[in-house]
């Protein structure tokens, strides 16, 4: 008991001592370093130059501390930055796609500008709406109708070649019966050769060539061009070229691309002629005048045979 109250009596007037030096040297150091004098700077100066240096391993915490929060900060932004990146790489590809588009909706105009027909033809320029295509019927669907004087029959063309011919027209819509279809059959004339054949869909994207004069004077490669026979289709448009399947039938490869079908170009022609009067398919509508002088015969009446 006697060495613990001996320890007590001893500890207490040493910590208070401790403190009032403490307190002694932090004004001494803050006296110092307030006074404006230039042996004390030099004073200050030689300090600094000795504790500083040494005393880099206690900054080094803080230091760390420091950098890792700079480093923090600086990932936050990078992650911001790519962010942002992303929604601009996003937003450039919509405008590439919409870029291309436009491109190629631009080069299908221009082919339909550049495509050479026959003057007396004119035409309206259709954007295709749908596509039914199907293993059992091929056809499409056009944003003009009758209001637009479309009328049944009229052959369509993409930039370079014949597509098919309306069948169907509604007041502000058309439906075109592409020549893949198994119900078109189109007269057709192969060149150089001046060969007369038909071309028959058989809903496979290279149509047969039917009922050919001569297939010996027929190469692939040759010019394939609508006929006009029987007024089906304006003379002279262009199908494609003769080509030959594994088999050894001579088939149509076709000069429209069937792929990409966006406009279509409606040939304003009345060459499939609408028939009014059954009996003009026999007689002409209007007969020659007799001459007035030679007189008529009278027609011959039927007499009943003798039994």
């Amino acid at each position: 008991m006697a060495s613990d109250r001996t320890s007590d009596d001893y500890t207490g007037p040493l910590k208070r001592l401790l403190l009032a030096v403490l307190v002694i040297v932090l004004l001494a150091i803050f006296l110092v370093w307030r006074i404006d004098s230039p042996r004390v700077e030099r004073f200050r100066a030689q300090v600094i130059d000795r504790v500083v240096p040494n005393m880099d391993w206690a900054m080094a915490p803080v230091s760390g501390t420091v950098k890792l929060v700079r480093d923090f900060q600086s990932y936050q932004r990078l992650g911001e930055q790519n962010d942002e990146l992303r929604r601009e790489l996003r937003q450039m590809t919509a405008w590439k796609e919409a870029a291309l588009q436009l491109e190629q909706e631009n080069a299908r105009l221009r082919d339909l500008n550049n495509v050479r027909l026959d003057p007396r033809l004119t035409y309206i320029t259709a954007v295709v709406l749908a596509d039914s295509g199907s293993p059992f019927r091929q056809s499409v669907l056009i944003n003009v109708g009758s209001r637009d004087g479309i009328v049944d029959g009229w052959a369509t063309m993409d930039g370079i070649g014949v597509v098919g011919r309306v069948s169907g027209v509604g007041r502000n819509t058309s439906r075109v019966i592409l020549l893949t279809d198994a119900t078109s059959r189109i007269p057709a004339e192969i060149q150089p050769s001046g060969q007369r054949a038909l071309i028959v869909g058989d809903n496979t994207a290279a149509p047969p060539i039917d009922f050919l004069e001569n297939p010996d004077l027929v190469r692939p490669g040759d010019r394939i061009v609508t006929s006009g026979d029987g007024e089906v289709f304006p003379p002279g448009l262009l199908i494609g070229q003769v080509a030959e399947d594994p088999g050894g039938r001579l088939r149509v490869r076709l000069s429209a691309d069937y792929e990409r079908l966006e406009f279509l170009r409606v040939l304003r022609d009345h060459g499939a002629r609408r028939v009014s009067n059954p009996s003009g398919l026999i007689l002409p509508e209007d007969l020659p005048d007799s001459d007035p002088d030679a007189g008529s015969a009278p027609l011959p009446e039927d007499t009943p045979s003798d039994g």
